[in-house]
Formats: structure tokens, C-alpha cells, sequence
């Protein structure tokens, strides 16, 4: 029996599980216990089923999303529109999350070595340019194979790190179960449920898988292994948020304790459940952190180089130059103590805001003359229509509570 070929999901699943996610799961669970876990579920599907789309976008067209954005607007208006709304949700997503991104790294690497040597001094302006560092060893490459190993990799670590934490907590599981499979919304908990699905589905991810299929696969003969791929690596990436939300749960719910950033975990772990939670806390941290520092400017490159027609060759100079450029930023940012904390919730909360403009475009892409046979049939645009009627009624819900309305 052929095994399944795996790759570009995995990177969706590596962008989509950073610090960001950690410190989104984990104030989720401690401030709601257990009753958004199915917005967790839900992101998870609507991932799938848009991702799905992605990827066969990808393969049959052999470009990313950007380029057949671009090409399907013929009138000049809706092009320019359509390029402010993608350079937008790109530079707002990644300009929020790299230095979260890189921090996020650096907080897991500080708390292993504080449980083994002790605090060494400087450690918040080495360790983040010792991340970024890595981050750009592994993009200067412009080798997609070694990108996509390394990640495969870093992923394996995280579900171990926080699924192992997820069990040593002993969850309630009837409690789990509810609020899995029962939709509510708490007092106060729609910006985290906004936040929850901006964490997960993620717009400039669709802007990666699209281009990043293209890469790995050229038929669309090809196309079940690219939905294997996705079978396999999404549900891995839900797994481990709801792992996290689980855990911040059993530990947090109603002690009235503030979670303000992904650091407070570890720690705040240790006296309920011993030094191997913060232990596991810590890598899952380093590997989500250092994978997602990784993604989020290659995601940017990918997508930018895309829409605005540049040549999206990963050893390109144009391409090189956006990466470098946001790897820089998220370094500078990181080293200088910068807290990421309120921009990464904003930046999540924006994404979901952004994300039913973003699939709208896909769907319309969908639809149209280019995919031939493989455009959507009923089934598919009905259960794309459901994912963006879920994110516009979140949306508006959100809006309208920020503006006072409700």
C-alpha cells in the first residue's frame, strides 16, 4: 500500500499552531472552562473545507490564490480593491504575528533553560535573534523539500508536547464532550470566539496551500493525496488547540487566574502538576513559536508575490526581499521587548473580520471557467456558503459589541 505524501497541509498546520494560538486556547479555557471547545471544532472543518479548495486550486491551475485573484478581475476598480484587501489581510496577519512569532520561541527557550540552569542574562535579546536566525537559515535554502521536513518535524513535536500536557491535566471528559458538540457563546466570550476562529483559519494560510501544492504536485490526478494530506494534517492542528484550551481549563477555570501571555502557563503549571507539564509546555512552546516564524513570511511572500504579479520563485530576489523583510521586523520587535500580547488577540480578532471577505473571493475563483471539471459542485459551495454566513454573523456580532451596539 502507497503511502500517503504529506507536506504542504503540514504547513498550514505549522502556520495556523503558534504562540498566538497558545495564548487564544489557553485564555479561552481558563476564562470559559470548557464551552467554546466547539468553535474549535468548527474552525477545524471550515479549515478543511476551504483548504480543500486551496489545494485544488493550486494543482489545477499550478498558481497560487493571488495570481487568480488577479487574473479573474478584468475591471480595473475591482482589481485595485481586490490587491488593497490581500496586501491588507497579509501585512496586517503577519506584521501582528512574527514578532508574537518569534517571542512565543523565545519564551519556550527561556523556560527550559530556567528549569535546567537557571536565568542567564540577556536571554530576551539572544534568544530571539537566535530564532530568527534559525527562521532565515531555513528560508535562504530556497529549497521547498528542506522547508517542508523541517516543519513536518516541528509539528511532531508540538503534538507531543501538548497532547502529552493534555493528559498529565486528567480533563473532565463529560465537560470536554459538552462543550464540544453544544454551540454557545458566554457573556463576554464573542471576541474570543472571533479570536478562536482567526487563530485557526487563518486567511493568508490559503494564500500558502495554493501555492504551495502547485509546488508539490502537477496533475490533478494527484488530487486525493493532496486531500489525504489534509485529513491527516488539519485534525492533527485542532487536536493540539483543543489540547490547549483543555488543559488551561482543568487548570484555570474559576481560580481567577489571568493568563496575559503564553509564558504564564509553565509556571503557573508547575505547582498543580510538576515540572514535566512546564517541561512539555515549554518545547510545544519552542516549536510552535520557531514553525510558525518560519510560515508567516513565507505565507507573505507567497501571497504578496502572487497578487502583485512578481515572481514567486523561492530563490527569486523579489521573493526573498518580502520574507526577509518580515522575518526582520518580527526579530527587531522581539528583541527590543516588544509585547505582542494585545496585537496578536487583534490580529486574530481581524482575521476573522477579514475571513469571510477572503472566501468569497475563493468561492467566486471556485466557480469560474478556469477550473473546468474540478470547479465546486452544490455540495461544495453550500458548505463554503455555511462557513462564510458562520464568520459574517461572528463578524458582525463582534462589530457591533466593540461599537456598543449590543
Amino acid at each position: 500500500m502507497k503511502r500517503p505524501q504529506i507536506g504542504p497541509a503540514f504547513l498550514v498546520t505549522a502556520a495556523f499552531i503558534g504562540p498566538g494560538t497558545v495564548i487564544t486556547a489557553s485564555i479561552a479555557g481558563a476564562d470559559f472552562g470548557f464551552s467554546l471547545l466547539w468553535a474549535l471544532l468548527f474552525s477545524v472543518i471550515a479549515t478543511i473545507i476551504l483548504q480543500e479548495m486551496t489545494a485544488r486550486l493550486g494543482i489545477v491551475t499550478q498558481q497560487g490564490l493571488g495570481e487568480n485573484i488577479r487574473n479573474a478581475c478584468h475591471n480595473p476598480i475591482l482589481r485595485v480593491f481586490a490587491i488593497f484587501l490581500v496586501v491588507s489581510a497579509i501585512v496586517v496577519g503577519n506584521g501582528a504575528y512574527q514578532s508574537g512569532n518569534i517571542a512565543g520561541a523565545s519564551l519556550g527557550l527561556i523556560s527550559l533553560f530556567e528549569q535546567s540552569a537557571g536565568a542567564l542574562p540577556f536571554m530576551d535579546v539572544i534568544f530571539p535573534l537566535l530564532i530568527g536566525s534559525v527562521a532565515f537559515l531555513l528560508l535562504i535554502t530556497g529549497s521547498y523539500k528542506i522547508i517542508e521536513k523541517a516543519l513536518i518535524f516541528l509539528v511532531a513535536i508540538m503534538s507531543f508536547a501538548f497532547i502529552l500536557t493534555f493528559i498529565l491535566t486528567k480533563p473532565d471528559l463529560s465537560a470536554l464532550f459538552s462543550g464540544l458538540l453544544t454551540p454557545v457563546i458566554p457573556d463576554g466570550a464573542t471576541l474570543t470566539v472571533i479570536a478562536l476562529i482567526g487563530t485557526t483559519v487563518v486567511p493568508y494560510n490559503l494564500f500558502l496551500h495554493a501555492a504551495s501544492v502547485a509546488k508539490k504536485w502537477q496533475s490533478p490526478l494527484q488530487l486525493p493525496e493532496a486531500r489525504k494530506d489534509l485529513m491527516i494534517s488539519i485534525p492533527l492542528g485542532g487536536l493540539i488547540s483543543m489540547a490547549i484550551l483543555s488543559t488551561a481549563a482543568t487548570a484555570f477555570f474559576g481560580q481567577h487566574v489571568s493568563i496575559t501571555s503564553a509564558a504564564d502557563l509553565a509556571p503557573s503549571l508547575q505547582p498543580l502538576f510538576g515540572d514535566m507539564a512546564s517541561l512539555f509546555i515549554g518545547i510545544g512552546l519552542f516549536a510552535a513559536g520557531i514553525s510558525s516564524a518560519v510560515t508567516a513570511p513565507l505565507a507573505a511572500a507567497f501571497a504578496l508575490s502572487g497578487i502583485l504579479n512578481l515572481n514567486r520563485n523561492l530563490n527569486s530576489n523579489s521573493f526573498k526581499a518580502i520574507w526577509i523583510v518580515i522575518l526582520f521586523l518580527g526579530m527587531l520587535g522581539a528583541s527590543l521587548g516588544y509585547k505582542p500580547i494585545a496585537i496578536i488577540w487583534f490580529a486574530q480578532v481581524a482575521n476573522g473580520v477579514l475571513l469571510p471577505i477572503v472566501t468569497l473571493f475563493l468561492l467566486w475563483i471556485m466557480n469560474t471557467h478556469v477550473l473546468g471539471d474540478y470547479k465546486n459542485n452544490g455540495w461544495q459551495n453550500l458548505l463554503g456558503g455555511i462557513v462564510v454566513m458562520v464568520s459574517l454573523l461572528l463578524s458582525a456580532r463582534s462589530l457591533m459589541s466593540a461599537f456598543g451596539f449590543l
